[in-house]
């Protein structure tokens, strides 16, 4: 969201000011240091309100990270928008907006007071993950928008791969440029000789896959656009690839931006869907059923895929089909040891196949590196007090861990053993209430200024409905076009979640344009519900709305 805000900041200068608002979903997201350090990893050049009650939250009806709220001069909402994709409506409805208000004399200029914090350099700044070379380390300097091989001291830079400046640019070391890269993964050599790359990055903000050959420090893009993936745009577009790895002769990558695992042939260049439905959520199964929520870590293990779930705060593995080793859900998360079935985690980012066979995770959110063993399915702390943990590789007899917000490599033994406080809890998103028996959901959608639903090559919408727990929902879950539909609420189920994932696609109304423009807009949510006597029988959602 903050990419995409980013040019209609350049666009509307001194005539719109955004104003950020952080209503964390996790613990950790709801310290201030916490805050500080995104605000500054992130390089967000607007003040950022601090919300962590979810007061401001409450107070605009929001009910999907991220909400955009659209306020005029005279202080009144004017429209709101759940979820990502929304740019082209913003700038249509801002374009509109600045002519009306300064026609009307109600638009004030000016630029905002806020001068965003100045960074002390660092070597690393927010460092995202680690893969071992020769003699020394390539690790993916996601703040820096670069590529940086360290010695094998993991301190000394021995030299950096790209200019350090955000763009999306290749070329030669000192030419190429990157945009927060996250993962990497080294190709086996008999394939880096038949490609001329021996390192392929995933490109988080760029959303594409970049090749790098080592030797050179030649960097080439190998899939994306730079335009991030949106339904109907086919597998040559991406979104926010996290990491990368080298299994079963192909690249698999963590598309995080649409909850899935696609892979990337090195040989044909080929990208295609492997597992996952775009759903968010925990789900297992056959690879084209099961959900999955802002996959963020990769590691193998000869006929396993290990992944890290970060939104559901989840361990998981891919072979023949999907399973849970660690994690039940969106809502909850926390620390725990103990058995699988019972332990916690909070926002993990990586995984690293030790070589014992079992499976250290970067529990980012916890400050922690945990052991998850397959054989005993139980789960143990190795280390806390680090700094949002974000990926690791084996060294010897040591696990060398990305310490992101700290900006640096740290050394952890293998055999190492801690214990921290533990904890449980859920997100402290509050619930709605709603009736027993029958409701209504509308999901609302007003099409940008100028564009319209577009039904000529069939439905503009679609609507999936379901629920955690499934008993939750008597009737009304599956997959419909139309945007309202009738649920009958279970009166005996207490409380849950309702997953709702809604579509829908505007082009150019104008009988003038042969081919118009069409946009794809797209948000899941996860509306926790308690089931109440007297609450509403009416669940509203916005996707897009004009107040």
């Amino acid at each position: 969201m903050l990419d995409e805000l980013r040019p209609l900041e350049e666009k509307y200068g001194d005539a719109l000011v955004i104003v950020g608002v952080h209503s964390p979903k996790f613990a950790h997201e709801g310290e201030e240091a916490a805050v500080r350090a995104a605000v500054e990893r992130y390089e967000v050049g607007h003040p950022v309100l601090d919300d962590p009650e979810l007061v401001t939250w409450q107070n605009y009806t929001a009910r999907a990270w991220p909400t955009l709220v659209l306020v005029d001069p005279n202080g009144y909402i004017v429209a709101q928008y759940s979820g990502e994709g929304h740019l082209h409506a913003l700038d249509a409805l801002l374009s509109e907006l600045v002519v009306e208000h300064e026609a009307a004399g109600t638009l004030t200029r000016g630029k905002s007071p806020y001068v965003a914090p100045v960074p002390e350099p660092t070597d690393l700044r927010f460092p995202a993950k680690v893969v071992a070379l020769d003699n020394g380390f390539l690790v993916a300097d996601a703040g820096n928008h670069s590529l940086v091989e360290l010695a094998a001291d993991a301190t000394t830079v021995v030299r950096r791969i790209g200019t350090g400046e955000r763009g999306f640019v290749d070329g030669g070391d000192s030419e190429a440029r990157f945009s927060e890269p996250n993962g990497l993964t080294l190709l086996p050599d008999e394939v880096a000789a038949r490609t001329g790359y021996d390192v392929v990055v995933a490109d988080t903000v760029n959303h594409a896959l970049r090749g790098v050959h080592l030797q050179s420090g030649e960097v080439t893009t190998l899939a994306g656009t730079g335009k991030q993936w949106m339904d109907g745009d086919g597998t040559d577009v991406l979104s926010s690839p996290w990491d990368v790895a080298w299994w079963g002769g192909k690249v698999w990558i963590a598309m995080a931006g649409v909850h899935q695992l696609w892979t990337f042939d090195p040989f044909t260049g080929a990208t295609a869907v492997a597992a996952g439905t775009t759903n968010e959520g925990l789900k297992d199964g056959p690879l084209g059923e099961a959900w999955f929520a802002q996959t963020s870590g990769l590691a193998v293990d000869g006929e396993r895929l290990w992944l890290a779930d970060s939104e559901i705060s989840a361990l998981r593995w891919v072979d023949t089909s999907v399973h849970t080793a660690v994690g039940t859900g969106l809502f909850d998360f926390g620390l725990r040891d103990g058995k699988a079935s019972e332990a916690l985690l909070q926002h993990p980012l990586g995984v690293t196949v030790l070589p014992d066979g079992s499976v250290a995770v970067a529990d980012t959110y916890n400050g922690a590196v945990r052991r998850y063993d397959p054989a005993t399915e139980t789960l143990e702390t190795m280390a806390t007090g680090l700094a949002e943990p974000s990926g690791a590789v084996v060294v010897g007899n040591e696990l060398l861990v990305v310490e992101s917000a700290a900006h640096r490599l740290t050394r952890i033994p293998l055999g190492a053993s801690a214990t921290a406080a533990e904890f449980s809890t859920r997100t402290q998103r509050p619930p709605m209430d709603l009736a027993a028996g029958e409701i209504t959901l509308e999901v609302v959608f007003t099409p940008p200024p100028g564009q319209k639903l577009d039904d000529r090559y069939g439905p503009s919408t679609r609507l999936l409905v379901s629920s955690t727990p499934d008993n939750l929902l008597r009737e009304g879950a599956g997959d419909s076009t139309d945007l309202v539909r009738r649920l009958v609420i279970d009166p005996h189920a207490g409380s849950g979640v309702l997953h709702v994932a809604v579509q829908a696609a505007s082009c150019d109304d104008s009988a003038e344009v042969e081919f118009p423009a069409c946009h794809m807009h797209r948000q899941d949510w996860g509306v926790p519900v308690t089931i109440t006597a007297d609450a509403p029988d009416r669940l509203e959602l916005v996707l897009s709305g004009a107040k």
